[in-house]
């Protein structure tokens, strides 16, 4: 049995899920999210507790069942909570603003980079070199944090570029110079 989908997901007070057939509706203080499961996989809703259970233990089944309670848990904590990535840019005279709802990024190109993040994605610039993307669906955060890290990737010699707050960039020495 998977370890993850056997997992219990407790429902906390003031969120509200809407099971019918094989999509599901989670709703919450920050938001609703709504997702269509496979129609293989049962979902139940017991006592304030979600429960989700497979037929057999086919390899297909058997991966189903782990993302489908990983898929419910991220719904269940994006209502509550929400998700939030932090970037830093590193190299001079890189830096973020915000104009309108847009992601403005001066980063070494000959135009500035501007970036829509959808109305569904918060994008705030507490300082110029850092950028905190938040919203409740954590696919859409990653995605658009992955795309502002593509802007500008950091590179392995000085370090510049846009990267996670939490990412270690591993560092490369570079040319050892002439040899005589």
């Amino acid at each position: 049995m998977s370890r993850i989908g056997r997992m219990p997901i407790t429902v906390p007070a003031g969120v509200e899920v809407k099971l019918e057939s094989n999509t599901v509706a989670v709703k919450g203080p920050k938001g609703t999210l709504t997702r269509e499961f496979s129609p293989e996989i049962s979902i139940e809703l017991q006592d304030g507790v979600l429960l989700v259970t497979r037929p057999s233990d086919d390899p297909n089944h058997r991966a189903l069942h782990g993302l489908t309670r990983a898929l419910l848990n991220n719904m269940v904590i994006g209502v509550t909570t929400g998700f939030e990535k932090k970037l830093e840019l590193v190299g001079v005279g890189y830096r973020a603003a915000k104009s309108g709802d847009n992601l403005v990024l001066t980063v070494g190109y000959s135009h500035p980079v501007e970036m829509n993040p959808g109305s569904e994605i918060n994008v705030d610039v507490p300082a110029p070199n850092r950028i905190t993307i938040a919203g409740i669906d954590k696919e859409k955060v990653g995605a658009f944090a992955a795309n502002v890290r593509n802007v500008r990737p950091p590179e392995p010699y000085k370090g510049k570029g846009i990267k996670y707050s939490d990412e270690i960039i591993k560092r490369k020495a570079g040319k050892a110079g002439a040899k005589k």
